[in-house]
């Protein structure tokens, strides 16, 4: 099918293929086993595909989704052999995301009119955020972006540390106060030398302490409130990390977070380390927030913009 055509470089493709090397061999294991001995696709073979997809942490609803849209194209072909359900899963995935005008990015792009473009970053501890927002820093400037980040994650002290460190290795300014400093003051002082220093794009760090909503939710508020007295729409993106290896905790997370403040994007990390790649798959129908960025290794070019056609593609070659 014509959006099968590769737009990405050899070298992201094949990063993006082998991070998602464990997903794809474990979902093609159980496949295998679903349909040894079958010729033809038939209600069982469905319902092992309803399970295998489901197990892959795609997500019940989405599941049901594509189970719906494999049932249909049996019925109206009358006969579907079990080795062409490769290419038929395939096309219905790709079909299902192509739904929504979202994941169709190859490079990672702000809005001209926009600047500074303010990103404010969320997520709870432990996901890669600080490591998403250092890459992000990396990628824009290797865009030949003027970028500026903000430690507001004044909760924890190696929050800040470790900030700095991305910092440093990016060559990017980094403004910080010390731990327990109020983390709207250090977003506001962020903005404003932004704005002296002409930057393009602003990364706004934040603390990710889910067990207290309320607190939270009132935290991300101010942070907004305040930057606002800098740039009156910031932030421009509310970037929410998740952590890919985590299945259907993510899922929760995004729900959680949704709750809490205004998501406009998200991130999916550490695909490459896990057989739950599907995930994004049911992130991505599920939550109407596009998945924007997936983290598919350890390297500093690791972070890619989500492409749902290249991304479907890897999945089922």
């Amino acid at each position: 099918m014509s959006f099968f055509k590769n737009i990405f470089s050899k070298e992201k493709k094949e990063t993006l293929d082998k991070g998602l090397e464990k997903s794809k061999e474990s979902f093609f294991g159980k496949l295998s086993k679903a349909v040894a001995g079958k010729s033809k696709v038939d209600d069982d073979v469905l319902d092992n595909l309803e399970e295998i997809l489901v197990a892959s942490d795609v997500g019940v609803n989405t599941t049901l989704k594509i189970i719906t849209r494999i049932e249909a194209r049996v019925a109206k072909d009358k006969y579907v052999g079990t080795d062409e359900l490769n290419k038929i899963l395939r096309e219905e995935i790709a079909g299902l995301l192509s739904e929504t005008n979202v994941g169709n990015e190859t490079d990672f792009i702000i809005p001209a009119n926009k600047k500074p473009y303010v990103i404010m970053v969320v997520g709870v501890n432990g996901v890669g955020k600080t490591t998403t927002i250092g890459k992000l820093a990396s990628q824009f400037k290797k865009q030949g972006l003027k970028v500026v980040l903000g430690a507001a994650d004044t909760f924890r002290a190696a929050a800040i540390d470790q900030l700095q460190v991305w910092a440093d290795r990016t060559n990017v300014p980094i403004i910080r106060q010390e731990m327990g400093s109020d983390p709207a003051s250090v977003a506001f002082d962020t903005l404003k030398s932004a704005v002296t220093q002409n930057a393009d794009v602003v990364i706004i760090d934040t603390a990710g302490r889910l067990h207290n909503k309320v607190n939270l939710m009132n935290e991300l508020t101010k942070i907004k409130r305040v930057m606002q007295k800098v740039v009156a729409d910031a932030p421009h993106d509310v970037l929410l990390v998740l952590d890919g290896s985590t299945g259907q905790n993510a899922f929760e997370q995004a729900k959680q977070f949704t709750l809490a403040t205004e998501v406009t994007s998200l991130a999916v990390t550490k695909l490459d380390g896990t057989a739950k790649g599907g995930v994004v798959i049911g992130i991505s129908d599920q939550f109407k927030i596009p998945v924007k960025y997936i983290g598919v290794g350890e390297g500093i070019d690791d972070l890619q913009v989500f492409n749902k056609h290249e991304f479907v593609d890897s999945f089922f070659k």
